[in-house]
């Protein structure tokens, strides 16, 4: 059974939903950036106050300080481990690497979501956000609307200030710009490893096609 994984993908590709449900099914961590970053500003720790001077500014966390936050994560917690949306450069998948080489645990599965632009759109859209617990939920798919009870932990559902296509337009941008190069990078570095499968699926298809590669 595959023990680090990274699944990379556009917006709105599901990455995150793949990501728990993978989590719960292997008894793998799923770990995010985005939530490190939260955890270790709102606990004050050294790294969390170092990434506070960037994100306060709204400015992208630096590489190496992203990469230092997943090695203190896997410092304490072992490299068994779901990377979601991380790496997001290519300097970040280099640094990553150094790090497990030393460790002797390297990646065994990168996996790209792959999407159309009108269904990411689409999706992006319909998309309500529980600010409580993270989930997310299609409004037409599971017949939800803003302001409805979450089905995960019953806090209010309610559409991203960043759902907007402007927005969108944006993150396609930097998503092409820095996690495209990504792909590239793995697939000259590590084909066997990586695999690309349609999210334009269902959810429970593209968890299937994840499922059969996690136990290959």
């Amino acid at each position: 059974m595959k023990q680090r994984i990274v699944l990379l993908g556009p917006p709105a590709s599901g990455k995150g939903t793949q990501a728990d449900r993978l989590s719960l099914a292997f008894d793998i961590p799923h770990v995010s950036t985005g939530a490190l970053l939260r955890s270790e500003c709102a606990n004050g720790t050294p790294l969390g106050r170092e990434a506070d001077s960037f994100t306060s500014l709204g400015l992208l966390v630096p590489d190496l300080l992203a990469v230092r936050l997943v090695t203190a994560w896997m410092g304490e917690h072992g490299t068994a481990l779901l990377l979601d949306g991380f790496p997001r450069t290519v300097s970040q998948a280099e640094s990553l690497d150094v790090v497990l080489a030393g460790l002797h645990d390297p990646l065994d599965l990168v996996a790209v979501l792959e999407l159309s632009d009108v269904e990411i759109r689409r999706r992006i859209l319909d998309r309500l956000t529980c600010n409580a617990c993270g989930a997310t939920f299609g409004s037409g798919l599971h017949g939800l609307a803003a302001g409805d009870c979450c089905p995960r932990c019953g806090f209010q559902l309610a559409r991203r200030n960043d759902d907007t296509l402007e927005t969108l337009d944006r993150r396609l941008h930097v998503y092409r710009e820095k996690t495209v190069p990504v792909i590239d990078y793995y697939q000259r570095t590590a084909p066997r490893i990586l695999r690309k499968i349609n999210a334009e699926l269902g959810s429970d298809e593209v968890f299937e096609a994840l499922r059969k590669l996690m136990n290959e």
